[in-house]
């Protein structure tokens, strides 16, 4: 029998918690893609057919645009909704013509907000419920008790399912995850960005058994455009790696970040589901730990110490 099942698998965030699949689809640059409705509504289904069903956004993406872009595309079939998951952000407030009560941009991380971000987000994406909303950026003036009250009014609406943050540092996010459960940091790294391997953040995630997102796991293009001596030596060791292995030097980034025990879930910003395909064929490059440690010493400049 054809073995039909999509190629990227569905996984728990943290145990018995919210799955979404192993590689997500980032909808942040969409209101830049210059779409129709319709082409955005493909978009959607071309990440579905390959079993990506779990779709990032942000309140303030395209200025308080995006969320309504995806919204629209998926009305034009509801029965989409029930084959994927919703993941937003909130807590960072723009200066916007949509947000004309915005003096400059700050963060903003009280009960009021978050429940009319949450609001906001739902009216936009067009959709009763989110499956996961995330705290943007770690704030100053977070008050942890405020923040849980929040997160308990929008789960016990069933407005929210699940939370988590973005950006957060180990000590940050123990804060908040004494008030209330959380099921994932959004977080950065890529093989030019190591910062989450080596304070904490990824061993936090392993010890808790909590999957991190990963965003911007291709450094922001900058790994393929980037014209530093370092984005070159990198660069150089991807395609070494890739002519190795049959791939290509993107698939071979993403291998990379999906190599790490803690499990994290890249997120793929992308219009092209050429891109995505990268992604998701990294799920079937097995990089041994030495290929591994030679893509970090290609970063660093150094071999382990």
């Amino acid at each position: 029998m054809t073995d039909t099942r999509p190629p990227v698998p569905r996984v728990s965030l943290c145990p018995n918690g919210l799955q979404l699949s192993r590689i997500v689809a980032g909808a942040w640059r969409m209101d830049a893609w210059g779409w129709t409705p319709q082409q955005r509504q493909r978009w959607i289904e071309q990440n579905l057919e390959v079993g990506v069903s779990s779709f990032d956004h942000a309140d303030i993406y395209g200025g308080y645009t995006v969320e309504a872009l995806f919204g629209e595309a998926l009305a034009l079939a509801p029965s989409l909704r029930a084959r994927l998951q919703l993941v937003s952000k909130c807590g960072i407030q723009l200066v916007s013509a949509a947000r004309p009560e915005h003096r400059l941009k700050a963060y903003d991380t009280s009960y009021d907000h978050i429940v009319a971000s949450a609001e906001h987000s739902l009216r936009a994406l067009r959709t009763d419920h989110l499956d996961l909303l995330l705290l943007h950026r770690p704030d100053p003036l977070m008050d942890a008790d405020e923040v849980a009250r929040a997160f308990d009014h929008l789960r016990q609406a069933g407005k929210v399912l699940h939370f988590g943050v973005s950006n957060f540092t180990p000590a940050q996010f123990s804060l908040l995850a004494s008030r209330t459960a959380l099921s994932t940091n959004q977080v950065e790294c890529s093989p030019l960005q190591l910062q989450a391997l080596h304070d904490g953040t990824l061993d936090q995630a392993q010890q808790l058994r909590l999957k991190p997102m990963i965003w911007s796991p291709l450094a922001g293009g900058r790994l393929f455009t980037g014209d530093d001596e370092r984005s070159r030596r990198v660069r150089a060791c991807l395609e070494r790696i890739a002519a190795r292995y049959g791939c290509s030097p993107a698939s071979v980034a993403y291998a990379w970040l999906l190599r790490h025990p803690a499990l994290p879930l890249p997120i793929v910003g992308s219009r092209r589901i050429e891109a995505v395909q990268e992604a998701v064929a990294a799920l079937s490059v097995p990089l041994d730990a030495p290929t591994w440690h030679e893509i970090w010493s290609a970063s660093t400049g150094h071999e382990v110490p």
